[in-house]
């Protein structure tokens, strides 16, 4: 009998050490909140929507210490709609992240569905990335600032904090059978944060991102079904045979306000066979640029303001689109978890654009997330709850 007991401590022990050693977090957010978009397809819209100022979703994360400075991680997380219990990104289970690998004092290597480096290090410099929410990304989220799309089949690294300065990169194996290089994906980023200074700096290049389990038909987007392209903004481009992204940001806090800015050069290239001649084979590219500001007026209340610029490509002489699009904001925190926020997007075009058949058309207003305009301007007010658990 005493053997017996001493046993029974011995293994509780055991388990308490190794329980020390290892842990699992369950963790999440819900966003709800009513909208009002001025034109959708040309009419009027008030609807509750989920996951606007950031993307309503649960987790779990786990991390197991292997001794010696060296741990395995893990994440997987789920995105879903409040409104109807729907999963998020095209239907995926764990949509939004899963990923498993190892970390060590030099690094993470982590493998799976994970995001990109210009979503890593400079997205969190956009407006629609703090206090602004999807809707207040670059219009059609047309270089990924805002993470609409996501990355499969992905091996990742990321550095160990060097004194304020981090840096990592992304493969994405393409995993067609006797074609290395469709649906492609790699990145490299960098990026600065001591003190009041932020910089940040990222490339991204996709191969054959509309083709089938490519960057743009992979179930990376909440807000339309796998694949769907629906932004009137590049919509006409997306057939391209690679997507190129290189981005920069910086923001400087200096008391209660932050001054920031990002830049993207968008290139799409080698426009595919959907395009009849002269478009066919081209290559057409956008640059972005955004000044935002916010101020915490008092712990619990921050606002925020915006303004973004969009210079779409010339093609064969047109004219080229051009897109303006401003944003406030106002986020009110009734605790650590849970906040309130308003937040209002007015986004005006001109000049042309392209159609994915290779068609010159009027340039229309395009609010990320929405349902395009049927003219050249589309305001959207949002009025939401989040609550982080």
């Amino acid at each position: 009998m005493k053997k017996s007991l001493l046993a029974l401590a011995a293994l509780g022990a055991f388990a308490g050490v190794a329980h020390a050693q290892s842990s699992v977090t369950l963790y999440g957010i819900i966003d709800e909140g009513f909208n009002i978009n001025t034109n959708s397809g040309g009419k009027h819209l008030y609807n509750l929507s989920s996951g606007v100022l950031q993307g309503s979703r649960w987790g779990l994360r786990g991390t197991e210490d292997l001794g010696g400075g060296l741990k395995a991680i893990f994440v997987l997380e789920n995105g879903f709609d409040v409104n109807n219990g729907k999963l998020g990104q095209g239907g995926l289970m764990f949509g939004r992240q899963a990923y498993v690998g190892l970390s060590s004092q030099f690094g993470t290597v982590t493998l799976g569905r994970q995001y990109d480096s210009v979503v890593d290090y400079v997205g969190p410099l956009e407006a629609g990335d703090q206090w602004g929410g999807y809707i207040a990304a670059h219009p059609g989220d047309i270089d990924n600032f805002n993470n609409a799309y996501r990355t499969n089949n992905t091996v990742k690294f990321t550095s160990a904090n060097y004194g304020g300065l981090t840096f990592g990169g992304t493969y994405s194996f393409g995993g067609i059978a006797g074609n290395v290089t469709s649906n492609q994906i790699w990145s490299l980023g960098a990026g600065y944060n001591n003190g009041p200074l932020v910089l940040g700096v990222a490339y991204l290049n996709a191969r054959t991102p509309a083709a089938s389990g490519g960057l743009f038909n992979n179930g990376g987007t909440a807000t339309t079904a796998a694949g769907a392209v629906t932004s009137p903004v590049y919509a006409g481009f997306s057939s391209a045979n690679t997507y190129q992204v290189i981005g920069a940001g910086g923001a400087y806090t200096f008391g209660a306000a932050t001054v920031g800015v990002t830049y993207s050069n968008i290139r799409f290239g080698n426009l595919g066979a959907s395009f009849a001649s002269p478009f066919k084979g081209q290559s057409a590219t956008f640059n972005n640029a955004e000044l935002n500001f916010k101020y915490q007026l008092t712990p619990a209340l921050l606002v925020g303001a915006a303004y973004d610029y969009t210079r779409g490509a010339e093609i064969n002489g047109n004219s080229r689109a051009q897109y303006h699009q401003g944003a406030v904001g106002v986020d009110y925190f009734l605790s650590k978890r849970t906040d309130v926020y308003v937040t209002g997007v007015y986004q005006h075009a001109l000049g042309d654009t392209v159609t994915a058949a290779g068609n010159v058309v009027d340039a229309t207003a395009g609010i990320n997330g929405l349902t395009g305009s049927s003219n050249q301007n589309q305001f959207t007010a949002r009025v939401g709850i989040r609550h982080k658990f």
